[in-house]
């Protein structure tokens, strides 16, 4: 979703440098970029493990309130505006009107993913996979491997859009054809992975020929 449907990225990365500021720790714009994509727990190890200096507030943070405290800066920004990607909402809205069961998968948490829901037709999603719902998360295959069983369709059925290596790499392993639309991030070629430069124009008829 991050990066695909919306590019809440820089929303994320403002949240983590207020977190450096709060806690008494130093980010980076890149460190920022090496989480594109990351299951969220993941992430906040390794923020845990680049932010803070041992005997700074921060380092009392466990992975899990790192997350929690991330979340909130975000959650409250998306609240305010939904940066939609463009051609995303339009895509959907084909894609709803002409049938094709769509699912959402997400290594953001439900919190997060709410407020953007509201926002969008009720139902747009037959199946949705958060971060907080898998056991292991991108660029593990479970994420997709479910979101396929919730579909009713084997993997090899489906068509992933993703924008980040990790995403990718998971959407792959799983058996999906991969349609990547770079954001943040550069992603490496893949056996099923299939490149456009945007979403604007995509028609329901060019994502069903990929399968």
């Amino acid at each position: 979703m991050d990066g695909t449907l919306v590019d809440t990225e820089p929303y994320w990365m403002e949240a983590e440098f207020d977190l450096a500021e709060q806690y008494g720790g130093r980010w980076t714009h890149e460190h920022g970029l090496a989480l594109v994509g990351n299951d969220l727990l993941e992430s906040g190890r390794y923020i845990l493990q680049h932010m803070f200096e041992p005997d700074s507030p921060g380092a009392a943070l466990t992975p899990e309130q790192v997350v929690e405290l991330l979340l909130d800066g975000v959650v409250a920004r998306v609240e305010k505006a939904v940066p939609w990607r463009p051609g995303a909402r339009e895509l959907l809205d084909d894609l709803l009107d002409a049938g094709v069961p769509c699912a959402l998968v997400t290594m953001s948490y439900q919190r997060f993913v709410d407020p953007i829901l509201t926002q969008l037709p009720a139902g747009a999603f037959a199946e949705i996979v958060t971060g907080d719902r898998v056991s292991q998360g991108k660029p593990h295959p479970e994420p997709y491997l479910k979101a396929a069983a919730g579909l009713g369709l084997a993997p090899e059925e489906c068509v992933a859009i993703e924008d980040s290596n990790t995403g990718a790499t998971s959407a792959e392993a799983a058996g999906c054809t991969v349609l990547v639309v770079e954001c943040h991030v550069p992603v490496a070629p893949g056996e099923r992975r299939v490149f456009r430069d945007s979403l604007e124009g995509l028609t329901v008829d060019d994502v069903l020929t990929l399968r």
